[in-house]
């Protein structure tokens, strides 16, 4: 390789790696921490996530109502307005007999039993006393960085493309770092072997 090619080749090289590690790096950072908590979520769980709240709390709650099929689907209709109910189950949840439904904006689920209610969106549930009182907020963390670390994003907007464009960026920032370093060592290895 012609001098003047080579140096062209090596400036347009460094000048991509480094714009590269410029504009990927976030990803790069969110994919190594995603990757580290996928390989040690027990540790990892216990800073960032506080107190469950204790369900059995449930069985205790003062003047408890029974609640019908027709409530909990005027339950749904309160906390998403305007949303029909897609799917209707009735089975346990958490060991306890409930009404799950789903909606377009996420599910509720409501106990049977004493009125207590559950609503799921995203990656978030929330616990609810039946005057609607929030009691508890739950995040589900291994989601969150799952999906992180697959798609690159949070929703579905984007596919897996921002994941597949780092991981071909990272395949080439190896492979222009590795020529990058080799090159001068090669032409010092050159030199040495013209030389005798």
């Amino acid at each position: 390789m012609q001098q003047k090619t080579r140096a062209k080749v090596l400036k347009t090289l460094r000048t991509s790696h480094a714009w590269l590690a410029i504009v990927v790096l976030p990803w790069i950072l969110m994919i190594g921490l995603t990757g580290f908590y996928m390989n040690h979520s027990k540790a990892i769980i216990n800073f960032i996530t506080p107190v469950g709240y204790d369900e059995s709390l449930f069985a205790t709650w003062p003047n408890p109502v029974e609640v019908t099929r027709d409530a909990a689907l005027g339950l749904a209709e309160t906390i998403w307005p305007g949303e029909e109910v897609t799917k209707f189950v009735t089975k346990p949840y958490h060991d306890r007999p409930s009404y799950i439904m789903d909606l377009p904006s996420g599910q509720v689920i409501v106990s049977r039993a004493t009125g207590h209610y559950f609503v799921k969106y995203g990656f978030t549930r929330e616990t609810h006393a039946p005057d609607g009182t929030l009691l508890h907020s739950k995040k589900y963390w291994g989601s969150i960085f799952k999906t992180l670390h697959t798609r690159g994003w949070l929703s579905n907007r984007f596919g897996t493309w921002i994941a597949d464009i780092t991981s071909f960026s990272l395949v080439f920032f190896s492979l222009s770092g590795l020529f990058l370093w080799w090159m001068p060592r090669a032409k010092k290895i050159g030199r040495m072997v013209r030389r005798g």
